[in-house]
Order: C-alpha cells, then sequence, then structure tokens
C-alpha cells in the first residue's frame, strides 16, 4: 500500500488549493475503504480533517473543514482529493492522507489510529 499527496504550497489567506493523494496497492472498487485527510500543524498534534468511504462515497468532515473544504475521489483513477476553499493561516500544516477511518468522532487523532499514511504535502496559508 502506497499512498503519495501533492498539490501543497504557499497561498494567501482567502485563497484555494486542490490536495491528490495518488493510492496504490488497492483499489477502490474492489473494497469499500476508509479514507482520511490529517493534518499536522507545527508543534501541534495530529488533527483529523475530512473522510469519505472509497465505493459509497459517504463524506465526513471536522467542524473545522465544513463547509470550506470538500473531500473526494475518482474511482477510475484511485485517487482521493481535498478541494480547499476559504483558506486561513490556522490552515497552515503538513496535510496527509491516511487509510484506515473515514469516520473520526475526536479532533485530535494518532498515528496508530491509521495503518497507512502517506508521506505528507505543506500547506502555507500567508499573506
Amino acid at each position: 500500500v502506497q499512498l503519495v499527496e501533492s498539490g501543497g504550497g504557499l497561498v494567501q489567506p482567502g485563497g484555494s488549493l486542490r490536495l491528490s493523494c495518488t493510492i496504490s496497492g488497492f483499489t477502490f472498487e474492489r473494497g469499500n475503504w476508509a479514507l482520511s485527510w490529517v493534518r499536522q500543524a507545527p508543534g501541534k498534534e495530529l488533527e483529523w480533517v475530512a473522510g469519505i468511504w472509497s465505493r459509497s462515497g459517504d463524506k465526513y468532515y471536522a467542524d473545522s473543514a465544513k463547509g470550506r473544504f470538500v473531500i473526494s475521489r475518482d474511482l477510475a483513477k484511485n485517487m482521493l482529493y481535498l478541494q480547499m476553499t476559504s483558506l486561513k493561516p490556522e490552515d497552515t500544516a503538513m496535510y496527509y492522507c491516511a487509510r484506515g477511518r473515514a469516520q473520526v468522532q475526536e479532533k485530535v487523532v494518532k498515528k496508530d489510529d491509521f495503518p497507512y499514511w502517506g508521506q505528507g504535502t505543506q500547506v502555507t496559508v500567508s499573506s
């Protein structure tokens, strides 16, 4: 299983970014896999952002992401996405895609909560 994020960068407050996660080692169409985006700001703990089930497409969001972020997947391409709009400086973090859970009640998660992680892509929101 391999997860590779891309699409991060520097963006001004109020701007948008779309993160992508290229997935190999398992196929969306052959199973209903739990996938999430998780972020970690400097000096802070891992924070769950959004999750989705690969086949059903059921989506879940942290309060901080509701109304601004949209998680999606492409079954044919085996890709996971996070469209982020109205970005704020507090969204600055390393963003990871992870497999293992789609709906998370707690705000803070641990590395062990997800068996598989990507290497992360940095998002910096600053003027």
